[in-house]
């Protein structure tokens, strides 16, 4: 008969998985556990489906993948001959009903127990029912005398009651390998979903979250635990990779971890600024970019996704362009080229003119008796645009595109123009967010920012009046509310899915709202043609909100 244990290490690995690069995530685990075994660990958590990286999509339907994690389970479960610490690690496996998302507790060389998900998340940015099958209501898993429930992700956000069943069966600690994509004020969300699990189990919980940009997610760690009388154990960082060996030790009660670390947890724009540069940095390093490139206007969005750019790859990996035509100002000039310096990027300007006027002159007689409107501004974008490609098929840089959630929102954006570029870091950021971020950046210098401190966004950026600058004294507000009054009625519709009805009666004009929805729904094939760019919001554009474009619902 096993031993029954006083004491309990457990190592959690908050670490940066690549979905796909199953022998590189293989390594992280072997170096997370290395580094346990050195703080004399005796069990290792990773994070929800790491060995695949998360989320696999559709990965998992080649049966070729799911044999490369099986692989890596296997090679994972042979190191753990060595007596050193056991692991708990994340895989899809293919079963006899389907694929699941599993884990593996492994330890004394060999698989002492495989559990798949329970509850399968269908909303927002998963889609885990397209391609696995739930897992039966699963018991614990005796670990070296120890009885463990390990729920996994969403097992412990639905309504299933899973954890439940395991204090029932016989659970001890409860410990959970999640998923969970960052927006403004999640942690907090997962601390009261946390909570709930450990009032109604009487039981302990760790809540191991990955780190990493995937795409348009990111995750953002801040793994943490609350003992059985809801005191917090530890709390680990958000937006680093770390790994801490929490010590637990079994009482009268039950079992109890030792205090630990409470790591301070970002907020507001520190927090959306910190997830758009682990976003972006990600997204250029893991597909393979050299370099970046972006166009530098003189103005507050070009601006700030600069400065993300430069903190998150270093100012020797990114490129400004400034791209004038007659009606570039001297004062976006002048700020373009203060940006970059404070900055430290490389800065270059290249006149649009002869180009525009070329095209002009070959469309000339098609265009003839015709008046000079929209169409001839966005060939001014369409130019920008077509030499930043250019730069980039050139020297390998990605493009960086640069509009905001507001402007996505209303379609005042120009497909193939200021559109163009392979990730944006501040698609989900309304104007006005823009505005906040640029400020604090200003002000701070975030934790493993590559960029300088000081004013890298020259004040003169965030005090004018926006403008795309497409004809003489253009600003943003000829055509649109102004930007306070645009984002509130744009999270309402967006985020809020309200009513005009009810937007109206938050004191916004009739006439503005159903003008801003009928914009908001007519922009939808743009949306559909942009780039991927970081999810800040609980709702972005693409995984989150995915609305017809053929749409002819208005509210009336």
């Amino acid at each position: 008969m096993t031993p029954r244990p006083d004491t309990l290490r457990i190592a959690v690995a908050q670490f940066n998985p690549a979905v796909g690069d199953v022998s590189g995530n293989l390594a992280k685990v072997r170096e997370a556990r290395a580094d346990a075994a050195r703080q004399g660990a005796d069990l290792l958590l990773m994070t929800e489906l790491f060995l695949s990286g998360y989320p696999p999509e559709d990965l998992v339907l080649k049966p070729a993948f799911l044999a490369a994690c099986l692989s890596a389970v296997e090679q994972l479960a042979a190191d753990t001959a060595d007596g050193g610490p056991g692991i708990v690690v994340g895989f899809p496996r293919q079963g006899k009903e389907g694929r699941h998302n599993a884990i593996a507790v492994l330890d004394d060389g060999r698989i002492i127990a495989v559990q798949d998900k329970v509850d399968l998340p269908n909303y927002g940015e998963f889609d885990e029912k397209r391609v696995f099958t739930a897992g039966p209501m699963p018991g614990p898993i005796n670990f070296r005398g120890v009885r463990l429930g390990i729920p996994i992700c969403e097992d412990i956000w639905g309504d299933l009651g899973v954890s439940e069943t395991l204090a029932e069966s016989g659970a001890e600690i409860l410990m959970v390998p999640n998923g969970s994509p960052y927006y403004r004020g999640k942690v907090d969300i997962r601390h009261q979903v946390v909570l709930k699990q450990v009032i109604e189990s009487g039981l302990p919980m760790i809540y191991a979250n990955q780190l990493c940009g995937q795409d348009e997610l990111v995750f953002d760690g801040a793994s943490f635990a609350f003992n059985a009388d809801k005191t917090l154990a530890f709390q680990m960082s958000q937006f680093e990779e770390t790994l801490y060996v929490s010590t637990w030790r079994r009482r009268a009660d039950g079992w109890r971890c030792e205090e630990g670390p409470v790591s301070q947890i970002p907020t507001g724009e520190e927090a959306d600024y910190r997830a758009c540069m682990l976003g972006f940095r990600d997204y250029v390093n893991k597909n393979g970019f050299r370099s970046v490139i972006l166009g530098l206007s003189g103005g507050i969005d070009s601006a700030l996704c600069a400065a993300i750019a430069v903190d998150a790859l270093g100012e020797e990996r990114v490129r400004t362009v400034m791209l004038p035509y007659h009606y570039t100002s001297e004062e976006s000039f002048s700020d373009a080229a203060a940006c970059a310096k404070a900055l430290g990027c490389d800065y270059d300007i290249v006149p649009i003119a002869e180009p525009v006027e070329g095209f002009l002159a070959a469309l000339s007689e098609t265009f003839e008796g015709t008046e000079s409107g929209v169409t001839e501004e966005n060939l001014q974008s369409r130019t920008r645009g077509t030499i930043l490609m250019a730069i980039s098929n050139k020297f390998g840089s990605m493009v960086v595109t640069t509009g905001n959630k507001s402007e996505m929102s209303v379609g005042y954006a120009t497909l193939y123009g200021d559109m163009n570029g392979g990730f944006n870091p501040i698609k989900d950021l309304y104007k006005m967010q823009v505005y906040g971020l640029s400020a604090w950046r200003n002000a701070h210098v975030p934790p493993g920012a590559l960029g300088p401190s000081g004013e890298v966004i020259p004040a003169n950026i965030i005090s004018k009046a926006p403008s795309a600058e497409l004809r003489p004294n253009q600003t943003d507000q000829d055509s649109l509310p102004p930007y306070p009054v645009l984002d509130d009625i744009l999270e309402c519709l967006v985020e809020g899915e309200m009513s005009v009805d009810d937007i109206v009666a938050r004191g916004h004009d009739i006439a503005t709202v159903h003008r801003i929805e009928h914009l908001l729904y007519l922009a939808e094939y743009k949306r559909r043609q942009s780039a991927p760019g970081v999810k800040i919001t609980k709702k972005n554009f693409g995984r989150d909100r995915r609305y017809p474009i053929t749409n002819r619902y208005r509210d009336r």
